[in-house]
Parts: C-alpha cells; structure tokens; sequence
C-alpha cells in the first residue's frame, strides 16, 4: 500500500469521505497513519486498534458492495502544529432506501508526520434521537 501526501488535515478528510462513498478500501487505507496505534470504532461496533484491524473492518463493511453518498454537517475543527480534530454529523444516504437513516455522530483524529496529514483515530455512533436539537438548560 502506498501512503498518499496530504498537505492538511482537510485534504486527508476529503480523501476520507471520498473513499468511503466509493468503498475504495487501498485509498482508504491510504489515509490512515501507517502505525500500531491508530484505532477506529464503526457505529455499534467494538474498538479496532491497529493497522491491521483498522483494515479488515474497512474490508467487511465494503465487502457488502453497497455504496452510500455522506453529507457532513455541523462540523466542529480544531488544529495545533502535529494533531487536529474535526467532530461531524454525518448523513448517509443509500441507494434504494426510503427511509432515511439516523445521523452518525463521528470525531476524526489527524496527526502530522513526516508524509503530511493521516488519520490516526475516528469513533463514530450514532447520534441521539435529540442530535440537533435545542439543550435543555436544566441540569440533570
């Protein structure tokens, strides 16, 4: 696998979202940091920590051969010299669904190295039933 340059952590998201809507597994994979460290949770799923299980959970879920189109929305960014973090809701739609499925709450974890911008960690759930909605001011 070739690890691709991406001069900012925006360039390396767009990269994220593009191989995700096309289920492209090597350009994905392109985009993660090349290290042990690296972890990944899908909505439902369980911690993947590592390369090689950060991999093979891209691999079962493009295995399906379903592609869907995601619009994020909401986004939340912050950047320092070597990390930054942006925090979406991701909207996903697919072809031949009517109904449409719930927001993903997902935070994407970017570290700078010596190859630009790569993702090291991304945690994605789904969003509450209230995701977007008004916070009630009273404390629980």
């Amino acid at each position: 696998m070739t690890m691709r340059f991406f001069a900012t952590p925006q360039d390396a998201e767009a990269a994220f979202y593009d191989a995700l809507e096309r289920a492209d597994l090597e350009a994905m994979m392109a985009i993660w940091a090349e290290d042990e460290e690296v972890t990944c949770t899908h909505p439902g799923g369980e911690r993947l920590a590592g390369f090689a299980a950060v991999r093979e959970g891209w691999r079962q879920i493009f295995a399906s051969g379903r592609r869907a189109s995601v619009r994020t929305t909401d986004a939340v960014q912050r950047q320092g010299v070597l990390l930054a973090l942006t925090s979406v809701h991701e909207h996903y739609s697919v072809p031949g669904e009517e109904v449409p499925r719930p927001p993903v709450v997902a935070s994407n974890v970017y570290v700078r190295g010596a190859q630009g911008w790569h993702l090291l960690s991304r945690h994605a759930s789904g969003a509450p039933a209230t995701a977007g909605a008004e916070i009630s001011a009273t404390l629980h």
